[in-house]
């Protein structure tokens, strides 16, 4: 599969979360299996750029190819400025978002509340492939089925997206008005991919192999992007690109090696976050590593009260010590476990506004 000149190793890919998907994440899902991977949003706001937020977004440094980037705004010369921007500083594609629920986005009519407004949306889509074709660089949309149950126009954009030149579609299969609630629809992607010639990449409640290997059956897809299931178990990846190509299951990872999994994954982590920032905004991943695991909730909670980065590694290593006594490999994922549990919903829906 290719998106523009990049060929991908696989069609199994991380989907953007706003607060989640930063370097450290990407480049660990990269290593794990997944075929591309797309950044947090970055905002088109120019007063904003200098932040150190939009800046450690903007930091590429050692990043997998093919880096792609997505932006968000309102404003069709705002976005084609903030797709200039992130090309300066080395996104190789860039992907415009269309698919954020989070009320801090859309009440600014951003992200998926631009469906609502469809003649505003294509001038957007018009003017970052504009200011991308100088620079070879491809342009991606990611959006959801629509704004309501009945104002479902994925189909309608999607249509004047690819006219527009744009390279790849993906469709989370919920509308802005359901958040992260309810279950995915797919019949809405089969649409999309039937009446397209670009490739259409399927989101939405694609937790097993077999859950992603049903929903490229049924939509036609030409890939699946996971979100909330790679939350704390970025091997997931592997496990489904290798389901998907053989037909059979790899083992659970074994607990010691999920440990040095996750202490790389700190050290990266602190490493673009410094110290202060980087104990606590590495509090959420560690929370997801462990939830399911025997203890993991007890320790969640004494994990949190630490606030420097030796004593948040120590306590991670003799979690994992202790918990690989007790057994040899992590428990799969139960099927629809992400998508039924209205924590993680409600925790990601405050990552996205208090990341934005």
């Amino acid at each position: 599969m290719y998106i523009g000149p990049f060929a991908l190793a696989n069609n199994v890919f991380v989907a953007p979360m706003a607060g989640v998907t930063d370097r450290p994440f990407r480049q660990l899902c990269k290593k794990l299996g997944a075929g591309y991977a797309v950044s947090e949003m970055v905002t088109s706001r120019r007063e904003l750029w200098d932040t150190l937020k939009t800046s450690r977004r903007a930091n590429h440094d050692g990043e997998v190819e093919p880096i792609a980037v997505q932006i968000a705004g309102t404003d069709a010369a705002m976005m084609a400025d903030a797709a200039a921007y992130n090309i300066d500083r080395g996104a190789q594609i860039i992907d415009i978002n269309m698919g954020c629920p989070a009320k801090k986005v859309c009440n600014k009519w951003a992200g998926s509340a631009l469906m609502q407004d469809e003649a505003l949306a294509l001038q957007i889509i018009e003017a970052v492939v504009q200011a991308c074709a100088p620079h070879g660089v491809p342009v991606t949309l990611k959006m959801r089925t629509g704004w309501a149950q009945s104002h479902k126009n994925a189909l309608s954009i999607a249509r004047a997206a690819e006219s527009a030149g744009v390279q790849m579609v993906a469709v989370h299969g919920r509308t802005r008005e359901q958040g992260y609630k309810g279950l995915a629809e797919y019949d809405t992607m089969a649409e999309v991919k039937a009446a397209l010639r670009i490739p259409v990449v399927a989101n939405g409640d694609i937790d097993t192999p077999e859950k992603a290997r049903d929903v490229l059956a049924y939509t036609g897809a030409d890939a699946v992007m996971v979100g909330r299931a790679a939350q704390g178990r970025p091997w997931i990846f592997r496990e489904l690109a290798h389901f998907l190509a053989t037909g059979s299951h790899l083992a659970p990872p074994l607990v010691a090696d999920v440990k040095r999994l996750l202490l790389d994954h700190l050290a990266d982590h602190y490493q673009l976050y410094g110290e202060y920032s980087g104990v606590r905004t590495a509090r959420k991943h560690i929370g997801w590593y462990v939830k399911t695991l025997p203890g993991g909730e007890a320790f969640r909670g004494q994990m949190n009260a630490l606030e420097d980065c030796r004593a948040q590694l120590d306590a991670v290593a003799g979690f994992f010590d202790s918990l690989g006594q007790r057994m040899e490999r992590v428990p799969a994922l139960a099927p629809g476990q992400v998508a039924s549990t209205q924590e993680t919903t409600n925790n990601h829906n405050k990552i996205e506004e208090a990341a934005l």
